[in-house]
């Protein structure tokens, strides 16, 4: 049987080219390769699962290459390359600071960092989650980080910036790694399924892409979950099962019965939502998100804020030239008011419920207030 590699590590980027979401960073490292003008210390910092850990593994193959494309990536099939890719290789040394942060771990790393590369031109040390070395260890570090030797090059990586020594960040080129857009990591989740032969529906990947949050790796993992619920078909009513996510069709169904001033219906689609196991925080949370998005569809220029495709994206347009611009307002600030309020309640459940009838009775409360205005 055949071992079987999770997506994030199988289809970890190995070139600057497959960095998902990163470009201006991907762009800068490359110039400086081609330029020959590299820094001793680099900071790569930003949250989880965005690459910064492998395109620091990505730098450090790229510049002891020994046949740099035009383009300026690896070629992937040098002698230096290759013990890259088996990790046997003596140039790069990688060191996860959450587990090895005392000064000892420190003046170790400092050691090896006089023994010049066997192959390559650069020795290149990956300290991790570097924010959690000890203040002893960090100023251990100070000197050899100020001053190290020629072949030496230092990429430390964090999620936590604020927690560095100003010492340390006046020694290092900071990189700023961003957030993946969820356009980005659905093309990406799209690119995957082909190439595990798996049939993706575009509004299953968007969801994935949402609950990942920005994170690439954890869009990766969900997806993994996702197609061992699913099959070689991945849909989007399994995966919002599979992931316990509120169904887009709840939210149109209670604006239709907002726009109707149906307070009977509104009442028991909520019943029915809180009868399926779902939160009653998430689900108000999730309406201000639906009234967000039907309020960005008002306007073509902001259209392209909608993090959404396929049916779902034609639905809201659909439901949105059907809302005016004041309902929409009012709806988004009493479901505002009532996710503020929601943990300082004694009755969550009739707090919501009189947040959605507040809202079921909005547009006769405009059309009122539009005939008496004079």
């Amino acid at each position: 049987m055949e071992n079987y590699i999770v997506s994030a590590r199988k289809y970890r980027p190995d070139t600057f080219n497959t960095v998902v979401g990163q470009p201006s960073i991907t762009a800068t490292l490359k110039n400086a390769i081609s330029s020959n003008h590299l820094a001793h210390a680099y900071l790569f910092c930003g949250p989880r699962g965005v690459g910064k850990t492998t395109s620091a593994r990505i730098f450090a193959k790229t510049i002891n290459c020994l046949n740099i494309d035009s383009h300026t990536e690896p070629c992937n099939s040098c002698e230096s390359c290759l013990s890259f890719g088996e990790n046997r290789s003596y140039n790069i040394h990688e060191l996860d600071a959450a587990s090895n942060n005392s000064v000892d771990d420190i003046r170790s790393l400092v050691d090896k960092v006089r023994i010049p590369p066997q192959l390559g031109k650069y020795s290149v040390y990956i300290i991790d989650e570097v924010h959690m070395l000890s203040t002893q260890a960090f100023n251990a570090f100070l000197k050899t980080l100020e001053e190290p030797p020629a072949h030496a090059i230092f990429i430390l990586a964090t999620t936590e910036k604020h927690k560095i020594l100003p010492t340390i960040l006046s020694r290092c080129q900071i990189y700023d790694f961003n957030r993946i857009s969820i356009s980005d990591i659905e093309k990406h989740l799209q690119e995957v399924a082909q190439k595990e032969n798996i049939v993706a529906e575009a509004e299953a990947l968007n969801i994935i892409a949402q609950k990942a949050d920005g994170a690439m790796r954890d869009a990766l993992s969900i997806f993994d979950q996702v197609v061992s619920f699913c099959g070689a078909k991945v849909t989007y009513k399994d995966t919002i099962a599979n992931l316990n996510v509120l169904d887009y069709d709840y939210y149109f169904k209670l604006t239709d019965c907002f726009q109707n001033a149906d307070i009977s219906g509104t009442l028991l689609i909520f019943s029915e939502i809180l009868d399926k196991g779902f939160n009653a925080h998430h689900f108000i949370m999730g309406l201000g998100q639906h009234f967000r998005d039907l309020l960005i569809c008002q306007d073509p220029v902001t259209l392209q804020l909608l993090e959404v495709g396929g049916e779902i994206r034609e639905r809201y347009k659909k439901q949105a030239a059907q809302c005016t611009v004041n309902f929409l307002i009012g709806a988004l600030q009493l479901s505002s008011e009532c996710d503020i309020s929601y943990k300082a309640s004694s009755n969550q459940r009739f707090l919501v419920e009189l947040t959605i009838v507040r809202i079921a009775q909005l547009e006769e409360l405009l059309k009122k207030k539009h005939l008496t205005t004079p």
